[in-house]
């Protein structure tokens, strides 16, 4: 290894999809400082890939079958705390991006900004810098409070179309307790009813459409 190829950054990616896993691969070839060392289509493989690759910037999509990409980042980080990780999505909701923040993530990358941010947003988080787009918390409005889990697990059922007496057995809790849960949840989001706070969630990352039945 000459010198020049030991300077490079070490990227490995994960993402389920072949053609972005190749349009990728083609935009890091033509980086001379970058150099793509493993390419891996599931969760499971990628934090595989992590340990025996040790890179030293992670690309990793939210949405792969082996293990979602949050569970990978979680396997990765507990493996190397230090590990810089950009995760790249479809989803421009400002909850999976706070999400992914919390989960230990260095960048919030949407695929449609790959090709003009990529291997500047590689470049510094590699750098110890982090990237967290602005208009993703500000193009879905301002909200009072984020949904606390057993919110979310109430929405998701609205989502399907549970009424009240069905939500309150799913969660076994009681019809009341869901219907003063869902007085604050509407607030929260800003939502004129049930159907509108589906939306809104939707269009955050509360939701995703491949969770629903």
């Amino acid at each position: 290894m000459n010198e020049k190829t030991s300077h490079r950054i070490r990227v490995l990616l994960a993402d389920d999809h072949h053609l972005m896993r190749e349009g990728v691969r083609y935009m890091l070839d033509s980086a001379p400082d970058i150099q793509l060392v493993a390419s891996v289509g599931d969760g499971a493989s990628a934090v595989e890939a992590f340990k025996q690759t040790i890179p030293d910037v992670t690309l990793m999509d939210l949405r792969m079958p082996g293990g979602d990409g949050f569970s990978a980042i979680a396997s990765i980080r507990r493996h190397s705390p230090s590990a810089r990780i950009v995760v790249l999505s479809t989803y421009d909701g400002d909850a999976l991006m706070k999400q992914a923040r919390k989960a230990g993530a260095s960048a919030y990358l949407l695929k449609s900004m790959l090709l003009e941010n990529m291997l500047g947003v590689i470049r510094s988080v590699h750098a110890g810098l982090q990237f967290w787009p602005p208009e993703l918390g500000t193009h879905n409005g301002t909200f009072k409070a984020d949904l606390t889990p057993r919110e979310c697990d109430i929405i998701r059922l609205v989502a399907c179309g549970s009424s009240n007496r069905e939500i309150a057995q799913e969660l076994r809790i009681g019809e009341e307790t869901v219907k003063t849960y869902m007085r604050n949840i509407l607030p929260k989001l800003g939502a004129n009813d049930r159907a509108h706070a589906v939306a809104i969630c939707m269009r955050r990352g509360y939701l995703d459409l491949l969770d629903l039945p």
